[in-house]
């Protein structure tokens, strides 16, 4: 009998040795569209189970964009890069291969994937069908609500099944299918929530990481938007202070600028802007909010190059001419509808309003930004399905992967504390502050510093001296520049 058994288990072994081994799938990847414009880009997709836990159902076609090393014989180790928002594709972020990444990609390719829900990649967009709407009114609040709503009903997806862990599943599914055994990462903004996540699930597929503008698992979004901003306000007022041209030209910015405030909280929309639209040269007369002038802002902060602008722009809205505010918010609507509105609440009502406390919401009202987001998000929350995340999904990443963690000075919404607090939990991670920028730190030297720590993947040898010469661009006095340099004799 015994005989017989060893004979059977033999057989059902050569079987199972002879049977076709399921192939991992594999990428077709052609030029990409007209809309990446990347020398030798190649595109294509990977369809994907929306519910990954199911493997059955509706699926997702990944969009992918591979942008090939410089060299013919490229390192084995890409680099994969992971944009903010939440909700920003990443494709979107080509063209930072002809910039900030142009040393990595002369050894490594550049891998760029729309994460699920944005970009081509079954895209849950919201996007204003009132292009010329550029200042907040209060019935703005009920029709965003309206707005998502709607969308909401007519998505065909799951939007329980678009969160951060999930996503970035479907990545390292990409990974094994375009043939990489090791990944290098990029992440900036929301982008390193991205990363640290992929890092935490799937360890053995990174190499190295560098993530810029930390916004952690522990950051629960909106909450810390107004503490963040007033402090990038306040260091510009007090270099605007500092500054003899500007504090000649405007005064006490600060002051003028809680004036504002004041006032239009005082008499909410009885102050009246009368102003012509920069993109359609249309004359208006609108009421104004507080609440439009402090997202306006608030979103120049985040660069240097456009908050030099701010005082100047302050001074001008204080003495009741709001046309240049109007036309500062037309290039971020313009950033606005880039952003997957479905996406974005996907992730942030599941991962980030569920938790945060009564406390948190009660220190709400100690900034210029005050409770607006955190009261619009959270009533949109309270409708759009809730995802469900690990239990330790807030808990800190920790891992020994060697980590370079960039943090602008000035930054207004992820200020260096995020960075110091992430790169505490990493053995093998340096925290670089770099002086002078906001959010998004590739300026000046970093692109290389940035290019030597993927070469060396060895953040504690790097030299980071030569961010030592940035600061803070000099601000506007008049619309046509900052006040010229004195001669010193």
């Amino acid at each position: 009998m015994s005989n017989i058994l060893s004979l059977l288990y033999s057989l059902w072994t050569l079987v199972l040795l002879c049977a076709p081994i399921a192939a991992a799938p594999r990428i077709e990847l052609e030029p990409c569209p007209r809309k990446i414009t990347v020398s030798g880009a190649q595109c294509g997709t990977l369809e994907v189970y929306e519910d990954r836990a199911a493997q059955s159902g509706r699926t997702i076609a990944l969009n992918i964009a591979v942008l090939p090393a410089f060299s013919r014989s490229p390192r084995p180790d890409p680099l994969f890069a992971f944009n903010g928002g939440p909700g920003g594709a990443s494709t979107d972020l080509a063209r930072m291969a002809d910039g900030p990444w142009r040393r990595i990609r002369q050894e490594r390719d550049i891998v760029l994937i729309d994460q699920r829900g944005t970009g081509e990649s079954g895209p849950l967009d919201c996007a204003s069908d009132d292009p010329d709407s550029l200042m907040f009114l209060p019935e703005a609040i009920e029709w965003s609500i309206d707005q998502l709503k709607n969308c909401l009903d007519g998505y065909e997806a799951d939007t329980r099944l678009y969160t951060t862990p999930i996503a970035m599943d479907d990545i390292d599914e990409v990974r094994r299918a375009l043939g990489y055994d090791q990944i290098n990462l990029w992440g900036g903004s929301y982008g390193t929530r991205a990363a640290l996540v992929y890092m935490r699930r799937h360890p053995t597929s990174v190499r190295a990481a560098i993530v810029d503008g930390l916004a952690p698992p522990s950051m629960r979004l909106p909450v810390h938007m107004g503490t963040d901003g007033q402090r990038a306000l306040d260091m510009l007022c007090q270099a605007c202070a500092a500054d003899p041209s500007c504090a000649e030209a405007f005064g006490d910015i600060g002051a003028k600028f809680d004036s504002l405030q004041a006032r239009l909280q005082r008499d909410p929309g009885k102050v009246l802007a009368r102003f012509q639209d920069p993109r359609t040269g249309a004359d208006h007369e609108l009421p104004v909010y507080w609440q439009g002038i402090a997202g306006v802002v608030r979103a120049a902060l985040y660069k240097p190059e456009i908050a030099t602008l701010l005082p100047l722009i302050i001074d001008r809205a204080y003495a009741g001419d709001y046309g240049p505010l109007v036309a500062l918010a037309v290039p971020q609507a313009d950033v606005a509808d880039k952003i997957s509105q479905g996406m974005f609440y996907s992730v942030v009502c599941s991962e980030d309003l569920p938790f945060v406390t009564d406390a948190e919401r009660r220190g709400h009202n100690a900034n210029f930004f005050g409770p607006f987001a955190l009261e619009l998000m959270s009533r949109i929350c309270g409708f759009w399905p809730q995802g469900d995340i690990p239990d330790n999904y807030h808990d800190p990443v920790a891992t020994d992967h060697p980590v370079l963690v960039l943090s602008g000075n000035l930054d207004p919404v992820t200020p260096p504390r995020w960075g110091e607090d992430v790169a505490s939990h990493l053995p093998n991670a340096r925290h670089v502050v770099v002086p002078g920028v906001g959010h998004g730190t590739a300026y000046g030297c970093v692109p290389k510093l940035m290019a030597e720590f993927i070469a060396n993947a060895d953040a504690h040898d790097l030299d980071a001296s030569c961010i030592d010469k940035l600061e803070r661009p000099a601000f506007f006095t008049t619309y046509l520049g900052p006040a010229p340099e004195e001669d010193t004799p």
